[in-house]
């Protein structure tokens, strides 16, 4: 059997809120609670379990999520009706911008507890870079 990542704990003041905050833009469902998780299960069979912790044992974590181009319309259009601020760079550098490293396209925001989420089209090191 190869390795594979089956599932990651992300912490949150609101288990249900952030699962479904991430849910919504990346255009997925929140599963029901189990125990004290809320999970959301990507396409590859990985699974975000959310669990609520206090707030000052958060660490902000990175999240990158590689998609379609057509999940991505989705998902930037998601971003801009909820007026999220975003990126187009992991340094907030540029703001309201995406980039179109590797050929494709890129946008970072922040989760409701500042996790930093990515979408991407393109794998890193895949295809030339234009920013």
């Amino acid at each position: 059997m190869s390795v594979q990542l089956n599932h990651t704990i992300v912490h949150s003041r609101n288990n249900r809120e952030s699962a479904d905050f991430l849910a919504h833009v990346l255009g997925l469902e929140a599963g029901e609670e189990w125990g004290p998780f809320v999970p959301v299960e990507l396409s590859n069979g990985v699974t975000l379990d959310f669990a609520t912790v206090p707030e000052g044992s958060i660490v902000p974590q990175h999240y990158a999520f590689l998609v379609t181009e057509a999940e991505f319309d989705g998902i930037f259009q998601r971003i801009q009706d909820a007026e999220l601020t975003f990126w187009a760079d992991p340094y907030q550098q540029r703001p309201g911008e995406i980039n179109h490293n590797d050929g494709g396209r890129g946008v970072y925001f922040l989760d409701p507890v500042g996790h930093a989420l990515e979408a991407l089209t393109r794998p890193y090191g895949s295809g030339q870079d234009k920013s």
